[in-house]
């Protein structure tokens, strides 16, 4: 019970940095040790897992699939996502400087652990770790859409961004955004209390398009983790060092959207540095709490590192 409680811990994380369009899922699983399980046991849920069910029955299925696990990490993404969208959103729009210094440095201290044991001596992983990079830091910087969106749309951005979301670095709320179906699906959730035979069917078709794509990129991560495990973590690593542009604290609003609330929210964004931000914003950078914020972020990652069994088995 103990195991299953800090697993529920970790995926709340996990959902708090799923809702931030930024901020990866992926990379709370990496730096809490339970990545490599999650994929593997997300790829158990095949055609073999359906032959357990029927021949040995539920509990025996239950096991094979690594379901104790499963639920409890599940169960805290949905918590997270569900309970603190709202918080985590406002959060986002009142202390932005504060949030994301802590997730940078987060970030940073992640990639050091992530490649710690890896061989940069050999040049394939050097390569992998630039192309992982670069490819973040253009999807970072790419100019999201914001087109109303339809079912079908919902469901193909549900398959598409859940890739994303099991990535370290890669944003799946960013992805989403990219395609422009975040204010559309957060919306639903938030407001799924308030109307839910409106919400619900959004919710339910993201939830299908997120499940098959998460069960075939699942696969294909297993499948490199197997056979190329340390050109896959340069590639990951790369991937959270391109994201660092996505995350930096001090930011000038290039343009404003209307999100699901009918409110002017930012949209485009330009990085600054925190001298420039007081000149173009008038606002102080918080420069005190924004680097006590970084070595937080900083902190935890040494901490989860150092005390949990999970992050010393790999």
């Amino acid at each position: 019970m103990k195991r299953f409680a800090l697993l529920f811990l970790k995926g709340l994380s996990m959902g708090m940095a799923d809702v931030i369009p930024g901020v990866s899922g992926g990379t709370i699983a990496f730096i809490t040790g339970i990545y490599e399980e999650l994929v593997e046991s997300i790829g158990k849920l095949d055609a073999k897992a359906l032959r357990v069910l029927f021949s040995k029955g539920p509990i025996a299925c239950f096991k094979h699939i690594n379901g104790a696990f499963l639920l409890s990490v599940a169960s805290g993404i949905a918590v997270s996502i569900i309970g603190l969208a709202r918080f985590i959103t406002g959060l986002m729009e009142n202390e932005p400087i504060k949030l994301w210094s802590f997730f940078f440095g987060l970030i940073i201290a992640s990639a050091v652990f992530i490649g710690k044991d890896i061989k940069w001596s050999v040049p394939k992983n050097l390569i992998a770790l630039v192309i992982g990079a670069v490819a973040a830091y253009f999807i970072s910087i790419a100019s999201p859409t914001t087109e109303e969106v339809g079912l079908v749309y919902v469901f193909f951005s549900g398959a598409i961004a859940i890739c994303a979301m099991i990535l370290p670095g890669i944003s799946g709320s960013f992805i989403l955004l990219l395609l422009g179906s975040y204010a559309t699906i957060f919306g639903a959730i938030g407001g799924l209390s308030d109307a839910p035979v409106e919400n619900l069917p959004v919710i339910m078709v993201f939830l299908v398009g997120a499940f098959i794509g998460l069960l075939s990129f699942a696969k294909l991560l297993k499948w490199l983790f197997a056979h190329y495990r340390n050109l896959t973590m340069a590639l990951l690593t790369g991937f959270m060092i391109g994201s660092l542009s996505k995350v930096w604290p001090w930011k000038e609003v290039l343009s404003y959207r209307i999100n699901s609330k009918g409110e002017s929210v930012p949209f485009l964004e330009s990085n600054i540095s925190p001298g420039n931000y007081e000149l173009l914003i008038g606002q102080s950078p918080e420069l005190f709490w924004a680097i006590g914020l970084a070595l937080v972020g900083m902190g935890i990652v040494w901490a989860l590192s150092y005390f949990s069994p999970e992050a010393e088995a790999h």
